[in-house]
């Protein structure tokens, strides 16, 4: 064993915060609020669209416009927060959520809603990176704080799962509106909560926020997630093609003029770091995983099955239980071996999940077991967390964090779009000549008509489909991370 791993990197006992755990519960919290956001609309959509009469368009844009307005305004936020203060950054994100929340109870349109979800986006960007920022400055020992972003991981997790059975189950005794309203007792601990215990932290070193940059960070990202939710929707339209093109067009020049900068708004020379890369496959393999067969999970509960949406959410809590049992014991583990072992380990734990919906029959107890296996898997998503942050400075913690977040939310998308997708193609492939119109568009359109049954069958052999190309890609995310951490990395080296 080398010296430098005999080493130990623990500060002195006078330098940890006695109030870092408790500062990691508020973090996990919030970070759980965002999260379940993101899902708890689905549960309530139908109710909403019919009190305010939403076209099909609006519905789109409503559950759009949150994604839209986080992915959007991620780098140029976090940039901020390394100038102006990460913890008053934080607050003022747990703050618009707050106030988002609290104005749903006047909206009486689309566009009002619309612009809701949009704000409670854009508290969204706040919240994320700086969960991440803080947790890398309140945590100054290399083992803690992957333990700690362990936990961050498993939370999201958490938060996407129980997203829809907090929504069914609000909406079995209130009205839609408490999807939002449910936000706000939360936010208002979580002001308390963070304005205690978090000390303010900011970069010694800001990037330089220029309106060029911000147009083309903002721009790109917003164009290029745009592009591709509209491709898994309406396929590959010359329209959304070109969009696409034009969004990585955009980040590509963000990126050029941030490798030509001194003070960059984000240093996009932490991708020349391999294992800030390996991260970055596992936390991107992990969340798309997760999405995808959250999304393709619940549509095989309520539609094929018949459950109602709590039961469908209720059903799909062995995913976060499999996040939460591994998470924790994801470090422990990465110490007594290493972490590339940890960490592909994890990925192919979650390609044995994904290939059980491929191979084993669809009863909700297999999948059930299958669901677990993939949240199991996913516990390397902090684990990866750990290598992004750690592969950066304190100066560059903001633009690791909005890496890290950057790829947990394409994750998402990508996952929905392509492996959801794929459901669609397979579904369509395998019905009956005969079924047409709103049968071939979803088996929604087959519910309770007498092309039900082949419909079912259909999107079964759909969900199996996502579970092997699915199984495929993590286990090549697996070579891909075990080829790019070295051999001898410890958790000790997993920090500047």
């Amino acid at each position: 064993m080398t010296a430098r791993r005999q080493r130990s990197l623990t500060p002195p006992r006078a330098t940890l915060d006695p109030r870092r755990w408790w500062a990691l519960a508020v973090l996990a919290a919030s970070l759980l609020v965002v999260v379940m956001d993101m899902t708890i609309l689905n549960v309530a959509l139908p109710e909403m669209a019919a009190e305010l009469h939403l076209t099909s368009v609006s519905q789109l844009w409503v559950v759009d416009a949150y994604a839209l307005a986080l992915a959007g305004l991620l780098i140029p936020v976090t940039a901020l927060g390394d100038r102006w203060g990460r913890k008053r950054l934080l607050l003022t994100g747990y703050a618009a959520f707050a106030v988002g929340s609290v104005a749903i109870l006047w909206a009486d349109s689309a566009a009002a809603v619309i612009a809701i979800r949009a704000l409670l986006g854009v508290g969204g960007a706040m919240v994320m990176p700086s969960t991440l920022s803080l947790i890398r400055a309140v945590f100054t020992d290399a083992r803690e704080r992957t333990l700690a972003l362990s936990v961050w991981g498993a939370t999201a997790a958490l938060g996407a799962a129980v997203g829809p059975v907090v929504g069914g189950a609000l909406l079995e005794r209130f009205s839609w509106h408490s999807a939002f309203l449910v936000n706000v007792p939360l936010m208002v601990v979580a002001i308390v909560a963070a304005a205690w215990l978090l000390r303010e932290n900011r970069s010694a070193r800001p990037g330089r926020i220029d309106l060029v940059g911000v147009v083309l960070s903002a721009g790109g990202m917003t164009a290029s997630v745009y592009a591709a939710k509209q491709l898994g929707k309406h396929g590959p339209e010359l329209a959304t093609l070109a969009l696409l093109v034009l969004g990585v067009a955009m980040l590509a020049a963000f990126a050029r003029q941030a490798l030509t900068s001194d003070r960059p708004m984000l240093d996009v020379r932490l991708f020349g770091r391999p294992v800030l890369r390996a991260g970055v496959v596992a936390a991107l393999a992990s969340s798309a995983a997760m999405a995808a067969v959250l999304f393709v999970g619940s549509q095989w509960l309520q539609l094929v099955e018949g459950w109602s949406p709590l039961e469908a959410g209720l059903a799909l809590l062995p995913l976060a239980v499999g996040a939460m049992v591994a998470s924790p014991f994801a470090p422990a583990l990465a110490e007594r071996t290493s972490p590339r072992l940890v960490l592909s380990g994890g990925l192919l734990v979650l390609a044995v999940g994904l290939g059980l919906l491929a191979v084993g029959p669809m009863t909700y107890a297999w999948v059930a077991v299958a669901f677990a296996v993939v949240g199991l898997g996913t516990a390397s998503l902090g684990l990866g967390s750990a290598l992004i942050m750690g592969a950066a400075t304190d100066d560059q913690a903001g633009s690791a964090a909005a890496v890290e977040e950057i790829t947990y939310e394409l994750g998402a998308v990508l996952g929905i779009t392509f492996l959801g997708s794929l459901v669609g193609v397979v579904y369509r492939a395998g019905l009956p000549a005969g079924a047409d119109g709103d049968v071939r568009e979803s088996v929604a359109g087959a519910v309770g008509g007498p092309w039900f049954a082949q419909a079912a069958d259909a999107f079964v052999t759909g969900f199996a489909a996502v579970g092997a190309v699915g199984a495929v890609l993590a286990g090549l995310a697996a070579y891909a991370v075990w080829r790019l951490v070295p051999g001898d990395l410890s958790l000790d080296d997993v920090q500047h």
